[in-house]
């Protein structure tokens, strides 16, 4: 089965895209490539000479697929002619949580859309604006899938969604948390998820004044008082601590255990392993296609998607696999000082942030990890001369490359035209180009407009930006935030790689267990209340950061046998109550 997916945003009049369709449009007496004003269509049967053209569109504004024969019977969903198509389903299961893992423009939202009702599936029938649900339903093969399906077609479903972009909440709703709650509430039960979510104190706060963990956690608490029998979380974890991430976890398996169904999107691989009883990975092409694989359990699908390669369909899905390896020792293969800071102290309103001495030597990595709101973002700004201590030290002799927290771009042109002005012509060839742009598929994005790239899409150009400039040491803030599993373990690589292969050294702020863990060498970690005083202990080797870290969240971690990734214990299990004797929340080995 031959398709042919057109991208309307790279194909749009006086682009070279169209320009050069529009020449061919004519050339074949089948009008395999036809235009109606200015919309462009290639036929799916069209004359292989006509494919190899649009094979060869500019600006990769086409992209011809060759997908198995067998996958033609089981497309659920296709957006047109020359749209994106979506190949099976995952399927909610009663009283348990059912996981989505898989890289961003493979379907996930569409997947969500179409198991909550948003949307009836159409077989690939894009011509059809209404579809019968009774010849819908008969097309998918018996079990949960079409139980489920038969179910929300007799409106005897109902669905609670939380929406991947919370940010956008304060653009819908103006009004104070306690107001949006009171709106939504069905169950009665606001105190009860307002203080599990740990939001009681912002309840009479507006919505826009609060930070994006914040508004994160309004947003699940706002979909946990709506009674309905199926929720879909979209993102969960994006931007809460692992205190918190916790936190959702034992929250949203409760709702599992009360008989609820439960579809979880989220690319926090150890979350992902600890909060889901069986895992979907979907696979494809960006914006083109994208295939689920039938549920397995979460240990085995991870692993499989660690590995790159799908043993059940014998795909491959990625070149190499993600490995995961011992974290080197402190001082080993590590230069000299770059940078060294003494008793720092900085006050800002009523939160008051402390730091012991320390020191970044070249060549070395160090990731920040602790609670939300314990001045990890605060130090990291008066390292990078954005804030100035109000007590102790900090010396440098060194240039300084930042990439902050939240990212945004106001600049007018392409992805390439940017990347030409922040860092010149060093991303198009050679090391970085290899270690770096290709990797984090920046290659495939240049003709893009940088105003309007998505939060994936962005958080990977401003880290590229960041590793591009010139400088002695690299101070990049939650660079995890909104990529895909796959995109993070690629920037953790990259971020690792540019600073060995440099001898520069680097300090990342994240959330991200697995990429924190791909990434450090060793570890400065922030203890203290949130939103009233932090302080700053280390850097410590990674092994004994770690630990020391996570006996104040209470979570263990264990290492996969076959992948060596690390892996949540269940909280009160064998493993759990014998690490936590033994003082080892981290296993490095």
């Amino acid at each position: 089965m031959r398709v042919a997916v057109l991208l309307e945003d790279r194909c749009k009049p006086n682009s070279n895209a169209f320009t050069y369709l529009k020449k061919y449009s004519g050339l074949c007496e089948r009008e395999c490539i036809q235009f109606d004003g200015d919309k462009c269509k290639i036929l799916e049967s069209a004359c292989p000479v006509c494919f190899n053209r649009a094979r060869h569109c500019p600006d990769n504004a086409v992209i011809v697929i060759n997908l198995p024969e067998e996958l033609d019977s089981e497309m659920s969903h296709c957006y047109g002619e020359n749209g994106f198509r979506l190949f099976r389903l995952p399927a909610p299961r009663q009283e348990q949580v059912v996981g989505i893992l898989g890289p961003n423009g493979m379907g996930k939202s569409t997947a969500v859309n179409l198991l909550s009702g948003s949307i009836t599936p159409n077989l690939g029938d894009w011509s059809n604006r209404s579809p019968n649900w009774d010849e819908v339903i008969t097309t998918f093969p018996r079990g949960e899938l079409r139980d489920y399906l038969a179910l929300l077609s007799e409106e005897g479903v109902s669905i609670a969604v939380k929406p991947q972009y919370i940010d956008k909440l304060p653009k819908i709703f103006e009004g104070e948390v306690n107001e949006l709650l009171e709106r939504v509430d069905d169950r009665g039960d606001i105190e009860k998820y307002s203080e599990a979510l740990g939001i009681t104190h912002i309840l009479s706060r507006k919505l826009g004044s609060l930070s994006g963990g914040e508004l994160q956690r309004v947003a699940l608490c706002a979909t946990l008082l709506k009674e309905a029998d199926v929720y879909f979380f979209d993102e969960p974890s994006s931007y809460l601590d692992i205190y918190e991430r916790m936190r959702m976890v034992r929250i949203i398996q409760d709702l599992s255990s009360m008989g609820k169904r439960v579809l979880v999107v989220e690319h926090d691989l150890a979350i992902l392993d600890v909060l889901c009883d069986l895992l979907h990975v979907v696979y494809g092409e960006r914006a083109a296609y994208g295939i689920f694989t039938p549920p397995r359990t979460t240990r085995t699908a991870i692993n499989a998607y660690l590995e790159g390669y799908l043993p059940e369909e014998n795909v491959r899905i990625r070149n190499k696999p993600i490995r995961f390896v011992r974290g080197r020792t402190r001082g080993e293969d590590i230069g000299l000082p770059i940078l060294k800071w003494g008793d720092m102290e900085k006050k800002m309103g009523d939160f008051q942030l402390t730091t012991g001495q320390g020191q970044v030597r070249s060549a070395e990595v160090i990731g920040v990890v602790g609670p939300n709101a314990t001045g990890k973002t605060t130090m990291v700004k008066m390292i990078a001369g954005e804030l100035e201590p109000d007590q102790g030290w900090c010396t440098m002799e060194a240039a300084v490359s930042y990439k902050p927290q939240h990212v945004s771009t106001d600049f007018e042109g392409s992805v390439q035209l940017w990347l030409d002005v922040e860092i010149g012509t060093k991303w198009r060839s050679g090391e970085f180009h290899t270690q770096v742009i290709r990797p984090l598929q920046i290659d495939k994005m240049l003709d893009l407009d940088a105003s309007r790239l998505s939060g994936g899409e962005l958080q990977a150009v401003s880290i590229a930006i960041c590793l591009g400039k010139e400088a002695d040491l690299y101070l990049l803030d939650e660079p995890s935030a909104h990529l895909d599993a796959n995109a993070r373990m690629e920037a953790a690589k990259a971020i690792k790689r540019t600073m060995e292969g440099n001898e520069k050294a680097a300090m990342v702020i994240d959330h991200d267990i697995y990429f924190v863990d791909i990434v450090s060498d060793s570890l400065l970690v922030f203890e203290g209340e949130g939103g009233k005083q932090g302080h700053a202990v280390g850097p410590l080797s990674l092994r004994k950061g770690m630990n020391r870290f996570l006996s104040g969240v209470e979570v263990t971690f264990r290492r996969d046998h076959e992948s060596k990734r690390p892996r949540i214990n269940k909280p009160g299990s064998v493993k759990d109550r014998e690490q936590k004797a033994n003082g080892e929340y981290f296993y490095s080995d």
